[in-house]
């Protein structure tokens, strides 16, 4: 089963973040008290998976992800592809290229990473998340498409 194992929010620049037992996701937005969502931003959130960062002995929050999840290929998932996590509902807007930080951790990190640093979300749809919480694949949602209404269904 796919779920969240880890949360976390950045509460200030240049700060490590902060790993909290629940958070609350706000559309179109990102999260609630965490300083890089930004309104009208393909950045709101990043996934990143546990299987991953144990490949590459990194602890979970060091590449600053918001969401350490467990039990997903993240990058199986398609951009526009939609995803429930906890209450929330989430877009994948696109991969999340390694920065320059990465190189921080670890010298060669950034380019050991490429293609696998995790996805970035938008929020479609407020809820709160907790750690345990499933992450489930919305179906009927074809990627790149957006909900326009009832002929969405009548398929």
């Amino acid at each position: 089963m796919a779920e969240v194992l880890h949360l976390f929010q950045a509460l200030a620049h240049g700060q490590p973040v902060r790993e909290f037992d629940e958070a609350f996701a706000v559309a179109n937005k990102g999260f609630k008290e965490c300083i890089h969502g930004r309104p009208g931003s393909g950045r709101q959130l990043l996934l990143m998976d546990v299987e991953t960062l144990r490949e590459f002995g990194i602890s979970s929050g060091r590449v600053k992800e918001n969401i350490t999840t467990s039990g997903i290929k993240l990058e199986g998932l398609l951009m526009g592809q939609r995803i429930r996590v906890g209450e929330a509902l989430l877009e994948i807007t696109k991969e999340c290229e390694p920065c320059h930080q990465m190189d921080a951790i670890r010298q060669g990190l950034q380019e050991a990473l490429r293609g696998r640093r995790g996805i970035l979300c938008r929020v479609v749809e407020s809820g709160q998340i907790r750690r345990g919480d499933a992450i489930e694949i919305v179906q009927g949602q074809e990627p790149g498409k957006t909900s326009t209404g009832a002929q969405d269904g009548a398929r």
